[in-house]
């Protein structure tokens, strides 16, 4: 039954070519992803699934749902669909979103015989302010057994781990003056974000290795002849998990508040995007997902390897069992977030894997509604993290 699948992926493999193709060539960036939010919605109603859109109040995120009106577990597929400014599809969103939706169509044909659920969830933003996240908060995933997205790299790599992630402003606000004429008029508000700059750097002998913090002037005056009156900061601090982060992060607020005290700056602190949990791959569900890629025509799927950036599919994984791995256009030293990454993807090889990776995700989804021990295994490890 379960070769059934390879079928049922080539009557629409054409047809999801063509939309990553579309997707490719009409990049939108994240929460402005409209048109291939369509694209994806149409073929996932045509195979008739119920659509929901601008959930989470976000506009472009959806959820589509086949109920085969049977018990059984709802496996849940995930598809990124935004884009990367300059470069386009630089992250292969294009492959993601179809791998998913296409993963999506291909298990529900067999709903009838297996009983279950699909759902395929449209996750704008991934690059930015990740839709995910509020999907986690709200509830999206309390009912699903199972979360699920493939992304495309050079070569396959087991799902692995990723790291949390805040992202901090901070905002100081001066005294402007004449920086000759009377200078002691003025308060100096790039001194301030200097003072936090230098701070981080000290912090960084003092944390573990895994800790990443970096980050940029967004804002420092206007003029040298006159003393800033107001002056920007943003970071990013990444950490292994959760709660270590969050200690590195009051450290963090802490120098910025020191900043303000030394030079008499006032001090505003914010989040600019939502936070990042770190990804936390449910062991058991990847083995079977690496079985099922390596039937598919994959020759070698890699171990994981430690990533030290964050996904919002991380704040997935500390609400379902979730995996996210990596399927290869075997092109290895192939670079993400570049052109030629975003060439490869409508290529022969980027088509090859399109099709390799939505089956490979039906194949699995397919094993945890047929065999209630994988289930039983998966959900006990989630349990037991």
């Amino acid at each position: 039954m379960k070769d059934e699948l390879q079928s049922h992926i080539k009557d629409i493999q054409e047809k999801l070519w063509a939309i990553s193709e579309q997707m490719f060539h009409n990049p939108e960036l994240g929460d402005q992803e409209f048109e291939s939010m369509k694209l994806l919605v149409n073929i996932l109603q045509e195979h008739n699934f119920k659509v929901d859109t601008n959930i989470v109040n976000r506009p472009t995120a959806f959820k589509a749902v086949y109920d085969s009106g049977k018990e059984g577990p709802t496996i849940a597929f995930l598809a990124e669909y935004d884009a990367l400014p300059g470069v386009g599809h630089g992250c292969g969103h294009n492959l993601i979103g179809t791998m998913s939706v296409g993963a999506g169509i291909t298990l529900s044909k067999l709903l009838s015989e297996t009983g279950g659920t699909v759902v395929v969830l449209g996750t704008p933003a991934e690059e930015t302010n990740g839709a995910k996240v509020p999907m986690a908060e709200q509830g999206i995933f309390d009912n699903i057994d199972a979360a699920l997205i493939v992304h495309p790299a050079d070569e396959s790599y087991e799902s692995g781990d990723s790291l949390a992630m805040d992202a901090l402003q901070f905002t100081f606000y001066g005294k402007s003056s004449h920086a000759a004429a009377s200078p002691e008029e003025g308060i100096n508000a790039l001194d301030s974000v200097i003072q936090l700059f230098n701070g981080v750097n000290a912090l960084r002998q003092h944390v573990t290795t895994d800790v990443r913090i970096h980050g940029i002037i967004k804002e420092g005056g206007v003029a040298a002849n006159v003393v800033p009156d107001k002056a920007v900061a943003q970071f990013y601090v990444r950490a292994k998990d959760r709660e270590y982060l969050n200690s590195v992060v009051e450290k963090v607020k802490q120098i910025a508040e020191g900043a303000s005290l030394m030079t008499g700056a006032k001090l505003e602190t914010e989040n600019y995007e939502l936070s990042y949990d770190n990804m936390v791959t449910n062991i058991v569900l990847s083995k079977a997902f690496t079985e099922n890629l390596l039937q598919t025509g994959i020759k070698k799927v890699h171990s994981a390897k430690m990533s030290y950036g964050s996904i919002d599919m991380g704040n997935v994984s500390q609400k379902t069992p979730a995996i996210h791995p990596y399927i290869g256009f075997d092109v290895p030293g192939l670079t993400a977030h570049t052109k030629e990454f975003a060439n490869t993807t409508i290529s022969e090889k980027g088509q090859t894997t399109l099709v390799r990776g939505a089956l490979a995700l039906a194949m699995t989804g397919f094993d945890l509604i047929t065999n209630t021990e994988l289930m039983q295994s998966v959900k006990d490890e989630f349990h037991n993290m």
